[in-house]
């Protein structure tokens, strides 16, 4: 959520950078401006009447001592009307502030500045490649049949257990996936993330501290009897322990990571491009969160990039990166780099892992400070990013490293899968 004095005085600032997600905020913006004008005045008037009750507190109790019994009883029955007064006036200020709120909900992060106007993925910039596209000696196989021929991932018993989106990983399949959850939490461990295992259900407090709700709300799953929520990524519940923290003073950079299943109601549509692992409802991921002071914001995000760029070529993965145009990058984020790994069988390029920082966005919502060296409450800075994300690794892996006569494994993974092929 942006934060309330910075709308007051960069209102055109914010407009501005809003239209790099062809976002038009101005009757937004002009309406919070104006229910703020209302609620300042309000709240100016509430404290007024504070004061005078508490003048005539004092007053009322001089009249009775010096005995003047009737000016007294004016007195209190003028603390009556007040009192009346300012019942009215502080439901009024609650009700402005509930609709100031709400407006400001709609209003997604503003992007950084070097973040491109654009619509679509079509406008995303790529900033580097790194790797060959593998070369075959012979057709190359999609991950699902080859999922399929070496009984390593069932997808029609997850149909039959579940429904489309939940498959069942067996054998040598589940070890592979099992050996990357470790590889990648080792290696964020190296790199000075501590490890948490978390909820995998959220409450809508959660939800709103990150900004999946109310953006997000038909993509999640929702338990209505129990008002919890199943985690869309790791991220909601990691993100959310320092929610309503107040740290000690700016010597700070923390680092969390942990591994979740992450839920996602997104069906998409039908066709090769959603196949096998292109597109679940249910998948592992190991997550990366940051908490920063704003003036190490930056140099984290290239931290991080740095991290996920070590694991795909640890994997020997052919990968690009890209900078998400403004049209691209999600609700919360002001900068957001994705990672896309090279389906040779597939013969396209499949999104791996977003690493993006949001600023102020989250920490507004989550009520997140440090003390500054003023010792004035100051908000802190959100980053985080999949490192990585399971199911197109798998399958990039799976496709990539196919041969005549079977899969060879990533060498880097050999000591947690205990077999060097399939």
């Amino acid at each position: 959520m942006l934060e309330i004095q910075r709308i007051r005085t960069n209102k055109d600032e914010i407009i501005e950078g809003l239209q790099k997600r062809h976002f038009d905020a101005s009757p937004i913006i002009d309406e919070i401006l104006t229910l703020d004008e209302q609620w300042r005045a309000s709240k100016a008037s509430l404290e007024s009447i504070a004061a005078e009750m508490n003048q005539i507190s004092k007053q009322i109790g001089i009249l009775f001592k010096e005995g003047k019994q009737e000016e007294a009883n004016a007195a209190k029955a003028k603390t009556g009307e007040l009192k009346s007064s300012e019942a009215d006036l502080k439901t009024k200020v609650d009700e402005l502030d509930e609709k100031i709120t709400s407006l400001m909900y709609q209003l997604p992060n503003v992007p950084n500045s070097l973040v491109k106007q654009g619509r679509n993925e079509e406008d995303n910039e790529i900033i580097e490649e790194h790797g060959k596209e593998p070369v075959y000696g012979f057709t190359p196989h999609p991950h699902w049949e080859l999922a399929d021929k070496y009984d390593l991932i069932d997808f029609e018993l997850g149909v039959k257990i579940t429904g489309a989106g939940f498959p069942v990983y067996k054998g040598k399949g589940a070890k592979l996936q099992r050996a990357l959850i470790n590889f990648f939490l080792e290696e964020a461990e190296s790199a000075g993330y501590t490890e948490h295992q978390v909820p995998h259900v959220v409450n809508e407090a959660s939800g709103y501290g990150t900004g999946q709700l109310p953006d997000k709300e038909g993509q999640m799953y929702y338990s209505e009897s129990d008002d919890l929520y199943l985690i869309p990524t790791g991220e909601v519940p990691l993100t959310n322990i320092y929610r309503n923290v107040l740290l000690p003073d700016e010597n700070f950079s923390i680092k969390l990571t942990g591994h979740t299943p992450c839920f996602r109601r997104e069906a998409g549509s039908y066709g090769a491009h959603v196949r096998g692992l292109n597109r679940l409802h249910q998948f592992d991921k190991v997550e990366i969160v940051r908490i920063e002071h704003p003036n190490n914001s930056e140099k984290a995000l290239t931290e991080m990039v740095n991290h996920v760029k070590g694991l795909l070529e640890k994997l020997g993965l052919h990968y690009r990166i890209l900078r998400l145009c403004g049209g691209d990058t999600g609700f919360a984020a002001a900068m957001t780099y994705d990672f896309e790994v090279y389906s040779a069988a597939q013969k396209k390029w499949l999104e791996v892992s977003s690493v993006s920082r949001f600023d102020t966005f989250q920490t507004t919502r989550l009520k997140l400070r440090f003390k500054n060296a003023n010792k004035k409450s100051q908000l802190c800075h959100t980053l985080n990013g999949s490192a990585l994300a399971l199911p197109r690794i798998v399958a990039c892996i799976l496709e990539n490293y196919q041969t005549e006569k079977g899969i060879e494994i990533p060498e880097a993974l050999h000591k947690y899968t205990g077999f060097t092929e399939i």
